[in-house]
């Protein structure tokens, strides 16, 4: 940054340079010559009316002139600094950032225009740290949830080959459900992928029948909601259109049944509504049981984050549901949203309204 700061001093010297040479000019060319005139025409002759403008005139805006350059170079020299001292913070703070220190900020100092500078490098870090806890613990989770099903395969497969257990149809089944659980996780990483590419391309969005997706929906589902006892409340308006893609509303719509059935203790109740706003659709999935807490509120739709840490896959799914579901909601263009209470958690997502006939 001297190289900015130096071009501001050069910038402001050469300003004053030009006054000063302007000045010059003015006074002690032209000045002169008119002051020479009018003594002259008042009867001093032409010497003494030169000799009286040097002693006047012209001694005093040569040491105003000196006194000029001096505090110009000098006014140089602050603004240079005080314009390139932050800049060259950031510029550090950058090579600092790109070498993985991500808890790196810049203060707010200097002109408003470089401490909004700094403002942005100061969100832009705070995003690539959150991303970056993100991205640690999607691999550390990723890794955890491939660990478990591959262990159980390798046991199973050196007890075979070791003759510790037989060939029987049990041990098949154990190992096919073993694999199924892989080739779930793989479909609902493909879905979360999916979802991932919203700033590339968009869904088959159509005009769809919203009402009728959700009844087909919790219609699937109702012998899930039998076998633990559950009641299902159904509110929905008369006409609900939206559009979206049907394939990824199902998806969303499935992903939320699946988590409030998981969630919802034998005997409770699970709450679907929606209803048609001016501009989009809203629609909610609610349930009873223990809530989630506060601080973990703000992460539910991240991928592979669960609310109770100790459970497995098997007792509290993979932790990919929700975050399928914000990808794929927001790849049809609407917002996702999670409400909790000590008694009752709900879940919400709007989809853009389909365009009123004319």
């Amino acid at each position: 940054m001297k190289g900015m700061a130096a071009q501001v001093a050069v910038a402001v010297i050469g300003v004053a340079t030009i006054v000063g040479v302007v000045l010059t000019i003015g006074t002690l060319i032209f000045g002169s010559a008119s002051f020479a005139r009018l003594m002259v025409e008042h009867g001093e002759t032409v010497a003494a009316a030169q000799a009286m403008f040097q002693e006047s005139v012209a001694t005093f805006f040569v040491v105003a002139l000196v006194v000029a350059v001096v505090f110009s170079v000098a006014l140089a020299a602050i603004v240079g600094r005080r314009v390139a001292a932050p800049l060259r913070e950031m510029s550090e703070a950058a090579g600092l950032l790109a070498q993985g220190d991500h808890a790196v900020r810049v203060t707010m100092h200097g002109p408003e225009e470089v401490r909004s500078l700094a403002d942005s490098f100061n969100r832009m870090a705070r995003e690539i740290e959150e991303q970056e806890r993100m991205r640690r613990e999607f691999v550390s989770n990723a890794a955890h949830e491939l660990r478990t099903p591959l262990t159980n395969l390798q046991g199973y497969l050196e007890a075979l080959r070791d003759g510790v257990i037989g060939a029987e149809r049990a041990t098949f089944e154990s190992l096919h459900e073993e694999v199924d659980r892989l080739v779930r996780l793989s479909r609902s990483l493909d879905a979360l992928a999916e979802g991932d590419l919203a700033g590339r391309r968009g869904g088959d969005l159509r005009e769809i029948d919203l009402r009728a997706a959700i009844a087909a929906a919790v219609e699937l589902h109702a012998a899930a909601f039998e076998r633990r006892g559950l009641v299902i409340d159904v509110d929905l308006p008369s006409v609900l259109r939206a559009r979206a893609d049907p394939d990824h509303l199902a998806q969303v719509l499935s992903n939320l049944l699946q988590n409030a059935v998981r969630y919802t203790p034998e005997g409770g109740r699970i709450g679907v509504g929606a209803r048609q706003r001016d501009n989009d659709a809203l629609v909610s999935v609610s349930n009873t049981g223990a809530g989630i807490p506060p601080e973990d509120l703000p992460h539910v739709f991240e991928r592979f984050y669960r609310v109770d840490k100790s459970r497995d896959r098997a007792s509290g799914g993979a932790g990919i549901g929700l975050a399928i579901v914000k990808g794929l909601v927001e790849l049809g263009g609407g917002r996702v949203g999670a409400e909790s209470a000590p008694d009752q958690t709900r879940f919400w997502f709007s989809l853009p309204s389909a365009p009123r006939p004319a």
